[in-house]
């Protein structure tokens, strides 16, 4: 599939923070209902926004039970901090919610950066090269578990590798991910996309075989054609708790649905 015919996708980023989990179950399932393509929700242990200590849950456990409360819309983690799980298992974790939800996770990876969640949990924070590095070093790994699993996954599990890194993380990109993630104004979304057409070209890889996607705020509007013409088309609207306020989504779907016809 090119870059110019894939269908425009929506996502909702459902931060599970400062709410109850029965709001965040009734959240995703609206959610669905409007009409989302995917909900993602992200691998943090405490909030990113608000009261730091604030109520928070935990993402692949979460991962787990949205499989069985929602039956369309595809789900993963945006993204799933790399070093918080040993590899081979979280590709068994993937497989395992990749069946329990009938073929609907995406398997959204990065690098990590909040240090907050290394240092309360245990885990050792190293530099951003570290960290960078132990990516590089798990998405084989990854990859090589989950061709080995019995059963196998129902489909090929895409790949999401989230992060802007110039040099390093989108030359991983184009070896190993379905779909690309990022933040950023239309003039940052264009420089990146062009280094990654570059690092495709460098590793043999068609460029088009690669989703892109951003994370958007504010009206569709404003945007949302700038960024389309630019070859992306996944657009991920971020909500937090308590209330989860979802008029932003409706405008995006609604856009969607205009353009796509």
């Amino acid at each position: 599939m090119t870059t110019a015919n894939r269908p425009i996708r929506i996502g909702l980023q459902l931060q599970p923070q400062h709410a109850d989990y029965a709001t965040i179950r009734r959240t995703a399932s609206e959610a669905e209902e409007l009409g989302v393509d995917i909900v993602f929700n992200w691998d943090h242990f405490y909030p990113l926004y608000g009261a730091p200590d604030g109520k928070h849950f935990e993402c692949w456990t979460m991962l787990g039970a949205w499989a069985e409360s929602t039956s369309r819309v595809e789900i993963g983690a945006l993204v799933t901090c790399n070093s918080y799980r040993n590899p081979e298992l979280l590709a068994d974790m993937a497989r395992t919610v990749d069946h329990i939800s009938d073929g609907r996770l995406i398997l959204g990876i990065g690098a990590g950066w909040f240090e907050k969640d290394y240092t309360e949990y245990g885990y050792e924070f190293g530099t951003a090269g570290s960290r960078l590095a132990d990516l590089a070093d798990a998405l084989p790994r990854i990859e090589s578990r989950l061709a080995k699993l019995n059963p196998a996954p129902t489909r090929k599990i895409p790949v999401l590798i989230g992060g802007g890194g110039e040099k390093k993380t989108l030359r991983m990109v184009a070896k190993h991910a379905d779909i690309w993630h990022g933040f950023g104004d239309v003039e940052v979304a264009g420089r990146k996309l062009k280094i990654l057409d570059q690092h495709c070209a460098d590793v043999g890889r068609d460029p088009a075989e690669i989703e892109r996607s951003v994370g958007v705020q504010g009206d569709p509007e404003d945007s949302g054609a700038k960024l389309h013409e630019l070859g992306i088309t996944m657009f991920t609207v971020g909500v937090g708790g308590p209330d989860y306020d979802l008029s932003a989504l409706r405008k995006w779907i609604a856009w969607r649905d205009a353009q796509n016809g």
